[in-house]
C-alpha cells in the first residue's frame, strides 16, 4: 500500500457501508481509486445534473470504471433546477438530497466525498472577500451527519496535485469539467487568485492550516456558548425566554446564542450574517421588538421571549412528516390527519388558551393537528387528547 492509500485509510472511518461520491473529475476517482487500493469495496454513485451535455457520458464512464472494479454503481438525475438562485449552491444541495435519499435507500451508512486541501483554501478566499467572521473561515467539516447519512471528506488534507499524480502514476485517468475554468463561477476566480497568492506563501496548505486554527477557535468559542446558554435560556412550549444576563456576555457570544435560539426555532441551512445579528442585538439591547430569520423576539414585563413568527411558517404537512422544521407529533392520529399552524381559525376553537400563559403571537405559529377544516389537537394551546403530543425534532440545549 502506498503511503498516500495509507493517509487515506487513516482518515476514513467507520469503514463499512460506505458509498463514495464520484463525478468523474480528478478529485472523486481520487477518492474512487484510493478506497480500492485500501481493499474497500464501496458502492459509487454519481449525479447528472442534466446541465451539460458530456454529464451523461461522463456518468457512463464512472459506471465503467467502478464495473471494472467490481463495484455497483447508480446515477441519479436532476431535473428540478428552475433557473432562479446560485446555481452553484442550489446544485449542492440537490446533490446532496439525492445521494442521501440513495443512501438511505441502498443501506448505505456513511459516504465520502471529494473535497480536498485545495477546496478548503478555496473557500477561505470565498467568504474572506464576504468578511466572514471566525465560522465563515474555519475549515470545512471533515464529518456531519445530515439526512440520516454520515458525511466524511477524508481528503481535506491531501493536496490537489498529489491526488492527480498519484492518479497518473496508477495509470488512471479522470475529466475534467469545463465550468471548472469558467471564471463566471466565484470558486474558479478564488481558485485562480491562489496562483498569485502562491509567491506570498499563501499557499493551499498553508490556507488550509489557517483554516484549520479558526476551527479550533470555533470550537473554544461553542464551548463558551454551550455555558451562556445553559445558564440564561429557557425553552417555554416552543418559545425561548432569554435572561438579561446574557447581555453581560462577550459580543461575540452574545451573538452565538442568538443565532443557536434563531435556528432552533427556526430551522434553516444557514444562520443570519453577523451584521444582521449585531443589529439584532443592538435593538435588543434598547429594549426593542424585533424580528429576524423568521424569529420574533418580543418583550414584555421584563420578559425578552424569542418564538416563530406565524406568517412564515410553513403549509401543512402530513401529520407522520416533520412540520416547519422541527415539530414532530406522535400519538393516535387519525388517517388523512395533516399538521400545520394553529393560526386564528384554530385558536378560536381553543377555548382555554389564555390559562396556558403563552403569547398569542406564540400560538398561532404553533403546531396543531387537522383533519380537513376540523381541529384534532392543538397541545401548547390546551386542546388536545391525551395521545396526541407535539414535540421539538431537537432540544434547545
Amino acid at each position: 500500500m502506498s503511503d498516500l492509500a495509507a493517509r487515506f485509510l487513516a482518515s476514513l472511518a467507520p469503514r463499512q457501508s460506505l458509498g463514495v461520491a464520484v463525478s468523474g473529475g480528478g478529485d472523486s476517482m481520487a477518492l474512487l481509486h484510493l478506497a480500492v487500493a485500501c481493499g474497500l469495496k464501496p458502492a459509487v454513485v454519481t449525479v447528472n445534473h442534466g446541465l451539460r451535455t458530456e454529464a451523461a457520458a461522463e456518468a457512463a464512464q464512472v459506471a465503467a470504471v467502478a464495473q471494472s472494479l467490481g463495484l455497483c454503481h447508480t446515477t441519479l438525475l436532476w431535473e428540478n433546477w428552475d433557473h432562479v438562485g446560485n446555481l452553484q449552491d442550489i446544485a449542492r444541495k440537490a446533490r446532496r438530497s439525492l445521494i442521501a435519499a440513495w443512501a438511505r435507500e441502498s443501506n448505505i451508512a456513511t459516504v465520502a466525498l471529494g473535497h480536498t486541501q485545495n477546496d478548503v483554501a478555496e473557500t477561505f478566499l470565498m467568504r474572506l472577500q464576504r468578511s466572514a467572521g471566525v465560522d465563515g473561515l474555519a475549515t470545512m467539516a471533515g464529518h456531519w451527519s445530515e439526512g440520516g447519512v454520515l458525511w466524511q471528506r477524508p481528503l481535506l488534507n491531501f493536496a490537489r496535485k498529489d491526488l492527480r499524480l498519484w492518479l497518473q502514476e496508477q495509470g488512471k485517468t479522470w475529466v475534467e469539467d469545463p465550468s471548472n475554468n469558467n471564471p463566471r463561477f466565484e470558486r474558479v476566480r478564488a481558485r485562480a487568485a491562489l496562483t498569485h497568492l502562491q509567491p506570498l506563501g499563501l499557499t493551499p496548505a498553508r490556507l488550509a492550516q489557517v483554516a484549520d486554527h479558526l476551527a479550533e477557535a470555533r470550537a473554544a468559542l461553542d464551548v463558551l456558548a454551550d455555558q451562556w446558554a445553559t445558564q440564561t435560556l429557557r425553552e417555554e412550549a416552543g418559545t425561548v425566554l432569554i435572561n438579561p444576563a446574557l447581555w453581560t456576555a462577550p459580543a461575540e457570544t452574545q451573538r452565538r446564542v442568538l443565532q443557536r435560539v434563531i435556528l432552533w426555532i427556526a430551522p434553516a441551512d444557514y444562520a443570519p450574517r453577523g451584521q444582521q445579528l449585531g443589529q439584532l442585538l443592538m435593538r435588543l439591547a434598547q429594549g426593542q421588538a424585533a424580528t429576524l430569520a423568521g424569529v420574533r423576539f418580543s418583550q414584555a414585563r421584563g420578559v425578552l421571549r424569542a418564538l416563530r413568527e406565524f406568517k412564515v411558517t410553513t403549509p401543512r404537512c402530513d401529520a407522520d412528516q416533520i412540520w416547519d422544521g422541527r415539530w414532530r407529533v406522535a400519538g393516535d392520529l387519525p388517517q388523512g390527519a395533516e399538521v400545520g399552524a394553529l393560526d386564528t381559525t384554530g385558536l378560536v376553537q381553543c377555548p382555554d388558551w389564555r390559562s396556558t400563559g403563552l403569547p398569542r403571537a406564540a400560538l398561532l405559529a404553533s403546531p396543531a393537528v387537522w383533519l380537513g377544516d376540523k381541529l384534532i389537537a392543538a397541545p401548547l394551546a390546551g386542546f388536545q387528547t391525551a395521545s396526541i403530543r407535539a414535540l421539538p425534532l431537537h432540544p434547545l440545549l
